[in-house]
């Protein structure tokens, strides 16, 4: 079988691909057009993230069986169009974990002790020792926001060096981060307590602007910001005021909103030290993700074993159409209920009752993991290491199954404990097999898993939703739906209405200082 190496890899991937008996070409450099025509002798194509593997591409593929991309990220590869022809796409999510933790880490060092501005002083021949007097980061607290596999070695080699870990991650048990000697705490007494912040988040519409001008207020004056994921978690603008106010004491970025940046006013900062995005850059995570693609490819075309696949593979067309839709409703259910979580996840109850009950059980499941755990480790997780995953950060999983569905053909329900509270989800596939959600916790109600949905927990009062209304009214957002559940009279509720526009954060405020509102949740499915 043949091999099409589209981008720069590692050689020793290339001898892996070789000595597993298969047939390798290196073509850089392709255009598109090219890709599409030889594309079609090729029985599978490794691309690292130069290579866009459109879906003209994947439709002139006559032989390809798999897609490896060496790296973690697969937005370069139209992965739907992969799957409908049945073409297994797989990255390498861990061969470059080590690189970006010592990255992190070398980041944090060096805007400590100054160490970019006095090399480029010495370099010019000006000697300012005093000017570059740094601090020590022994028995300072180093506060970790995401604690996926990048900033679960952080804290490990942060301990090393005598540093206090905290950490935040609603996704990880206080058991698994008791044991990386890490405290877990809020994010707001993260950012209260922490001289550092180091980001290990992905990118997504929770995470985009995480840190603004209300969250730089709450940081100590002396707080110094690391940000070595993606551009985007951390505002610019809001850091270079707080920077240039001397309202924290400095930032160290590797990666920034637009790339390579442009007329970029942090970098003229002297408390600021950059990268160009270096995370990933060292000899030995090139080798990792190199072996760790050519291994997977070679293990799929020779023995059809499938590692790292992030779509379903091994599944018949028929079989393929018919749980699809169980398969959306599951990550639509876990996005929901991820988006609700209070506290840490202490364990997981998924129930199934119905028709259902007929399908691999285990693919739903980790849809449903696949979408709560989505936030953590957004492209590395897939229907494939879902489970290992959540075991991995010492997350209890059970399931329950019944033939027999009260009111519905089938329901699956997702039932998290986290410190001290139960939070349960339940939906349904509706009319054209299109997913609902039926239950949030006690109440019943039928809500479009989609777009903008803003949830008030409330008393039930007259007038409430009129006093929503207005608001939303004057603002002028419209309001597509809304479903309103209530366990008694009078008593509590809750009302979820679908927005037509977003919602921005004065008006959610609004809504939230109304007497009856207990609580406000805005949800982006």
């Amino acid at each position: 079988m043949k091999v099409l190496v589209a981008d720069k890899l590692d050689r020793q991937g290339v001898e892996i691909l070789m000595e597993r008996g298969l047939e390798v070409e290196v073509k850089t450099d392709l255009s598109p057009k090219e890709l599409e025509e030889k594309i079609k002798d090729y029985d599978a194509l490794i691309v690292r993230s130069a290579t866009k593997v459109t879906e003209d591409i994947i439709k002139a593929a006559d032989r390809l069986k798999v897609i490896g991309r060496a790296g973690v990220g697969i937005d370069n590869v139209d992965v739907e169009a992969a799957t409908k022809k049945g073409i297994v796409v797989m990255n390498s999510p861990t061969g470059n974990t080590i690189s970006a933790a010592e990255h992190a880490l070398a980041m944090l060092l060096s805007l400590s002790r100054n160490v970019p501005q006095a090399h480029s002083a010495l370099k010019e021949k000006r000697w300012e020792k005093k000017k570059f007097v740094g601090v020590e980061v022994y028995r300072k607290t180093l506060g970790v926001v995401g604690l996926g596999r990048v900033g679960t070695h952080l804290a490990r080699i942060a301990r090393g060096i005598g540093m206090e870990v905290i950490g935040h991650d609603p996704f990880i048990t206080k058991e698994k981060a008791h044991g990386l000697g890490v405290e877990l705490v809020e994010f707001e007494e993260l950012l209260k307590k922490a001289d550092y912040i180091s980001f290990h988040t992905p990118l997504t519409s929770e995470t985009y602007h995480l840190i603004g001008r209300e969250e730089m207020r709450v940081m100590k004056k002396n707080a110094r910001i690391i940000n070595c994921a993606r551009g985007g978690i951390i505002d610019e603008d809001a850091l270079f005021e707080a920077l240039q106010e001397g309202r924290i004491a400095g930032a160290a970025l590797d990666v920034f909103e637009e790339e390579p940046p442009s007329n970029l006013p942090l970098l003229e900062l002297e408390n600021v030290v950059v990268t160009p995005h270096l995370g990933a850059s060292t000899h030995e995570a090139q080798f990792n993700v190199a072996v760790d693609i050519a291994e997977s490819v070679a293990s799929a075309l020779n023995r059809g074993i499938y590692k790292n696949a992030v779509n379903i593979p091994t599944i018949e067309a028929n079989q393929w159409e018919e749980i699809k839709p169980y398969l959306l409703l599951g990550e639509k259910i876990g996005s929901f209920q991820g988006q609700l979580l209070e506290g840490n996840i202490d364990r997981i109850e998924i129930s199934y009752a119905g028709e259902v009950t007929s399908f691999n059980l285990s693919l739903i499941t980790a849809s449903l993991l696949k979408g709560l755990l989505h936030p953590v480790f957004s492209e590395s997780i897939n229907y494939v290491n879902a489970g290992v995953l959540a075991a991995g950060r010492g997350i209890k999983i059970t399931e329950h199954k019944s033939q027999k569905a009260e009111n519905f053909a089938s329901i699956v329900s997702l039932k998290i404990t986290t410190d001290g509270n139960v939070c349960t989800i339940a939906g349904i596939l509706f009319g054209e097999r299109e997913p609902r959600i039926v239950q949030i916790d006690d109440y019943s109600v039928e809500v479009i898993p989609e777009g903008e949905i803003l949830l008030c927990y409330n008393e039930d009062k007259p007038g409430l939703i009129g006093k929503i209304g207005t608001i939303l009214g004057k603002s002028g957002i419209n309001i597509g739906y809304m479903t309103y559940g209530k366990k008694t009279y009078g008593g509590e509720a809750i009302t979820v209405l679908k927005l037509d526009t977003p919602l921005k954060k004065e008006i959610e405020e609004k809504i939230k200082n109304i007497e009856e509102v207990k609580k406000v949740k805005l949800l982006k499915l």
